[in-house]
């Protein structure tokens, strides 16, 4: 042991120590720094080698794209309309596919998610339903520029895998739907939209399926509601 670091004597323990003369010599922090950035290294390295021993499982994204034909019921509109994207909360607008296995107890399918937010979707399928039905003067995104004598408001609700005390679950989309008329920013009509397919099995592509039919469903009865709506509104309103 060195002498610098041995303990006192027990008999001069309440002795006074005398200040030593000798020259410290000046400290440097030089090799702290190296070992320390050694050591960072060490550990990088080591956390690669497991990340590689131990790769994250692949998700598999899933993006359904109805294809939803025009009712001939539909009447023919001769306004122009704006839709705005469905607000919704954060957990049920999201690329995780949820699904409620019981109650108020929610989940998330483990390697699974969707390719867009369910709002777009929903969005995007009804513009396109509306476009191609050939029932309307004009209908485009809100924001796109267009003069539009009708807002369509969506309140997305739930967009969710639901067992609901069932074997198999049930892709369950609920909708609110307002229609504006822009001129006096008064609303022409509400309604709330809801949607339940069983799916085949509790396989994710299954319900995935299901999920396509709910929102292809849905997307039929809002199109079909908003020409019937504002077409009822333009034959009664006083211009």
């Amino acid at each position: 042991m060195n002498s610098a670091t041995r303990r006192p004597d027990r008999r001069h323990a309440n002795a006074t120590t005398m200040p030593t003369t000798r020259a410290l010599r000046p400290f440097s922090a030089a090799p702290l720094r190296l070992f320390g950035a050694g050591l960072a290294a060490a550990l990088a390295l080591s956390g690669c080698s497991i990340l590689d021993e131990k790769p994250k499982t692949p998700t598999v994204q899933y993006a359904p794209d109805p294809r939803v034909p025009a009712d001939p019921s539909w009447p023919q509109a001769n306004w122009q309309l704006s839709v705005s994207v469905p607000s919704a909360a954060r957990m049920i607008d999201s690329l995780r596919i949820a699904v409620r296995p019981s109650g108020d107890e929610v989940q998330v399918y483990k390697g699974a998610a969707w390719a867009k937010l369910p709002s777009n979707m929903i969005e995007d399928a009804l513009l396109r339903t509306l476009e191609d039905s050939g029932k309307i003067a004009a209908v485009a995104r809100q924001g796109s520029g267009i003069g539009a004598e009708y807002k369509l408001v969506l309140d997305l609700r739930r967009f969710e895998s639901d067992y609901a005390g069932n074997a198999v679950p049930s892709a369950v989309i609920e909708i609110n739907a307002k229609l504006f008329h822009t001129v006096d920013q008064k609303v022409v009509a509400s309604r709330t939209f809801l949607q339940s397919t069983p799916a085949a099995t509790t396989e994710v592509r299954d319900v995935v399926a299901a999920f396509e039919r709910s929102l292809a469903a849905g997307t039929g009865e809002i199109a079909g509601w908003t020409l019937a709506s504002g077409d009822a509104h333009e034959n009664s309103h006083k211009r």
